[in-house]
């Protein structure tokens, strides 16, 4: 390369004439003697045409800015190189020089090669000129309007991407000092081009990075040439926000850094989408605790916890007592400010460091870190139930409600996150049978019951199928006559293995696993024939009770039309059989309720009210509905004395019932006493073992065919 600089010296000597005009012109004038050729050379970094000179062999002499922009290289690159490397196939116009020291332009014509290989069409003139080592070239050239307005069209875009993009984008030389800015940063950074044009990327330092993170972010740029990540923007009014900073340099051919490009976008509302998707996840909407998720991430981290440091995990499973009544009887919005309300007492109850979690419905975790003694879990409990106990004032109502909680430990009782929260919620059910407001702790034998439990829910989904299931009937006596006319239809189960089954134990299986629906149908076809055959054979005006569980109306439904089928192929009329229902069921207002008691009414069918005075006793329902008869409950006969506060309860009760026309059934009579406070109180019907204790069919048709009087004598 030093020998091709030498010859351009001895083919161009010095010479300091001023040139005019335009290079091409001189070009196509024909003729250019030596001095205005160095002239022209000299503006050859002026202009935008490309400029090169060769020696004799034809190797590059001399190349100007403009060949260096259309060929890509350097001209430290291609100095001392053959102009066929560049111009592989150049064709010349016209003839050769006449004679010696005369320069001709002659027309050319090639496809040039850039140092990345693409080809770019040429055009311009060749002056072929005298040397001291033989004729030398001048090329002065250009690439076709095509070409150069493609590269224009997409200077224009990139020109229009970078001013009108919504990203700030700022321009750095390799010192790190800003060349530009666009408008979408002065807008981001509440900045003027002025305030920022010159000065060093420093000043764009945020205070919530330290030096060491800008030092680690600029290393990377220097080893790597990028970076990018969450970076905190500051705008000049002081405001803080979060953006996405990525950095890229741009290379020149030797290896060094051209420009380094900045691009700035504000990731604030993306931040925020975040924050609420992921509140979303973990969190409860309605009370702002965390959810069924959160709560077992932290039971983890609770567990791994109590592991390094040797301490205990208390956790606490909460069901809230008869909320479902409430939330019923007075509505979803304010069973929903009942468990808002509850929470927030909650909260009040723990330490800052404990966890307090919703897992649905009305029920509620408490996580207990680093417990030391138990008595201290024992002071909470003691907390929580006088806390939940306290009136809750939920705008024009006054709600009193109760807490059942289950307690267990790590390690003492499990050492797995899901079988602490079953251990606690096992506890938390015992509390619930023991009377509810109260806790129990979690025992072994806790896990053995819950086992059977499971053994037994597995079993009840055979028992229909294989004919397990049977009817007892026990006789309501009209305490007037003493005649038989009605009975209540009662399920048993005989289990093969543990034999009978108490109804208190299967029927809340039945109902939580949603069996009761299928068991419900067989009981009143069942039960309706068998009515059917004894108002054939022995009392035409013989009626049977069955009684339908709250699930079957709120959740499975009652199939009516199979059950009006099934009367209508017995040929019995719906006058034959009474529903028995709770006042739990009157409590749901919904419409599937209403319609469900007006369907019953329509089909002739009776209705009776059982253990009435027990619950949310309102008179309102015995308007709202035709309620054909109350069942007063054992619990008021079973105390029942001539002047004594249960028996001006009882008569009230028939009273205001006759009073709407409807008829009374007391329930659990088993004296003489009670028979007769009640006939005497006007009474139309008893229950109970002073009568008869519930019989299978056979029997029953027994009591049925003496047709005698069943009053005590």
């Amino acid at each position: 390369m030093s020998d091709a600089k030498s010859q351009y010296r001895e083919v161009i000597p010095p010479h300091q004439e001023a040139f005019e005009g335009s290079p091409r012109q001189y070009l196509r004038t024909g003729t250019l003697d030596r001095s205005h050729l160095l002239a022209l050379l000299r503006l050859g970094d002026f202009t935008n045409d490309a400029f090169i000179a060769t020696d004799a062999d034809g190797l590059i002499s001399y190349v100007n800015r403009g060949a260096e922009r259309l060929f890509g290289y350097r001209r430290g690159r291609v100095l001392g190189r053959s102009i066929l490397d560049l111009l592989p196939e150049p064709t010349l116009g016209g003839d050769q020089p006449d004679a010696p020291g005369q320069m001709r332009a002659l027309p050319l014509r090639s496809d040039g090669r850039r140092k990345d290989g693409s080809i770019v069409e040429i055009e311009g003139a060749s002056t072929l000129m005298p040397g001291l080592t033989g004729m030398s070239h001048l090329y002065v050239m250009r690439a076709r309007r095509t070409e150069i307005d493609e590269d224009n069209r997409r200077a224009q875009l990139a020109s229009l991407v970078y001013r009108n993009t919504s990203e700030g984008m700022l321009v750095l030389d390799p010192k790190g000092f800003i060349l530009d800015v666009n408008p979408a940063f002065g807008k981001l950074r509440g900045l003027h081009e002025s305030e920022v044009i010159g000065r060093h990327v420093r000043m764009l330092n945020s205070p919530c990075h330290d030096r060491d993170f800008y030092r680690a972010m600029w290393r990377s740029v220097l080893e790597t040439g990028s970076w990018q990540g969450e970076h905190w923007g500051q705008h000049k009014n002081g405001e803080l926000y979060p953006e996405w900073l990525s950095i890229n340099s741009s290379y020149i051919e030797d290896g060094s850094v051209f420009r380094r490009v900045m691009i700035f976008s504000n990731i604030a509302e993306i931040k925020r989408a975040e924050a609420t998707i992921w509140k979303q996840a973990n969190f409860d909407r309605l009370t702002d605790l965390p959810n069924r998720q959160m709560f077992h991430d932290r039971l983890e981290q609770s567990i791994k916890k109590s592991q390094r440091n040797g301490t205990k995990v208390g956790l606490l499973f909460l069901d809230l007592d008869r909320f479902k009544e409430i939330n019923d009887t007075l509505g979803h919005a304010v069973g929903d400010d009942l468990l808002k309300e509850a929470a927030q007492r909650l909260n009040e109850c723990v330490r800052q460091s404990d966890t307090v979690a919703r897992l649905g419905g009305d029920e509620f975790t408490v996580l207990v870190d680093d417990v030391r003694e138990t008595r201290d879990i024992a002071r909470l409990i003691k907390k929580i139930l006088d806390r939940i106990t306290e009136p809750f004032h939920l705008g024009v109502e006054t709600v009193f409600i109760s807490t059942s909680i289950g307690v267990t430990f790590y390690p003492d009782d499990a050492t797995q996150a899901d079988v602490l929260l079953n251990n606690a919620d096992q506890a938390m059910y015992v509390a619930k049978s023991e009377g509810r407001n109260r806790s129990c702790y979690f025992t072994a034998s806790m896990q053995a019951q819950a086992q059977t439990r499971m053994r037994l829910v597995n079993d009840l989904h055979l028992a229909l199928a294989q004919n397990q299931f049977s009817l007892e009937f026990q006789p309501i006596v009209h305490l007037g006559s003493g005649e038989i006319t009605k009975a209540e239809t009662l399920l048993r189960w005989t289990h093969p293995a543990r034999g009978l089954v108490p109804p208190s134990e299967f029927v809340p299986l039945a109902e939580e696993t949603g069996m009761v629906g299928a068991i419900g149908d067989w009981v009143f076809c069942e039960a309706t024939r068998q009515a059917h055959e004894w108002r054939t054979r022995y009392l035409p005006q013989m009626q049977l009770s069955v009684n339908i569980s709250p699930v079957q109306f709120r959740h499975e439904g009652i199939d009516l039309a199979f059950w009006l089928s099934h009367l209508e192929t017995l040929g019995m009329s719906g006058s034959g059989v009474t529903i028995e229902i709770t006042e739990g069921i009157l409590l749901d207002s919904s419409s599937r309720i209403d319609e469900q008691l007006a369907a019953f009414r329509n089909a002739g069918i009776q209705v009776s009210l059982d253990d009435f005075g027990t619950g949310y006793s309102s008179l309102s329902y015995l308007r709202k509905f035709d309620i054909d008869f109350l069942k007063i409950d054992q619990s008021f006969v079973s105390n029942l004395g001539r002047g004594g506060p249960d028996f001006a309860l009882c008569e009230a009760i028939i009273l205001m019932a006759h009073k709407l026309g409807i008829q009374v059934i007391a329930e659990g009579i088993e004296t003489r006493e009670q028979f007769e406070l009640l006939r005497a109180a006007g009474c139309d019907y008893g229950q109970g073992y002073l009568f008869s204790v519930p019989l299978p069919a056979e029997r029953f048709e027994c009591l049925l065919a003496q047709c005698e009087d069943v009053r005590p004598g």
